[in-house]
């Protein structure tokens, strides 16, 4: 029986730091309380590396610091959050710019490139052949609440740091 007792890997101990991964459990809603989004929606805790900007900023550097078993509320601003509300990113498109699209419907996502950057445009607006398109985050400009339990705090292996994302359970697969 010589084995001697170690503290598992992500014990309560550690601290959440830049290149750690974290493992929480959060809702999210608007300061008047209208839920947003939250881990139960998707039936898993996130997982996410820390200090590689996976998640908005204001809420990472709430959680810096914090260790398994933490639980807290942070309100982040949308500087800190998804960005201000640009209105120069709401463009009206017309119809034929949208191939092979039958039937366009307000709330409709698509993906559009421009200088290389892939953005995500919601419409926004229809009328006749002319459509509004928005590409401004669904959350530009707004105060966000989030409520976090912190499950677990691991180092992130040399790969998920090369990689600045996790892998595995919770994370991103190639």
């Amino acid at each position: 029986m010589g084995h001697p007792f170690k503290q598992p890997a992500g014990s309560a101990a550690m601290q959440i730091a830049a290149n750690t991964v974290v493992v929480i459990e959060y809702s999210v809603t608007t300061p008047e309380g209208e839920l947003i989004d939250s881990s139960s929606q998707s039936g898993e805790p996130l997982t996410y590396l820390h200090g590689a900007g996976n998640i908005v900023p204001g809420l990472e550097d709430a959680l810096t610091g914090r260790r398994a078993g933490d639980s807290l509320q942070v309100s982040v601003p949308p500087e800190q959050g998804y960005g201000e509300r640009h209105d120069e990113l709401v463009q009206v498109v017309h119809r034929d710019q949208f191939v092979g699209i039958e039937q366009m419907e307000i709330g409709m996502q698509f993906q559009t490139e421009a200088e290389g950057e892939v953005h995500l445009v919601t419409v926004t607006g229809l009328e006749g052949d002319e459509v509004i398109v928005d590409a401004n985050h669904p959350l530009a400009g707004e105060t966000l609440v989030f409520d976090v339990t912190v499950l677990e705090v691991r180092p992130a292996t040399r790969e998920e740091l090369a990689h600045g994302h996790v892998h595995g359970p919770g994370g991103h697969h190639h």
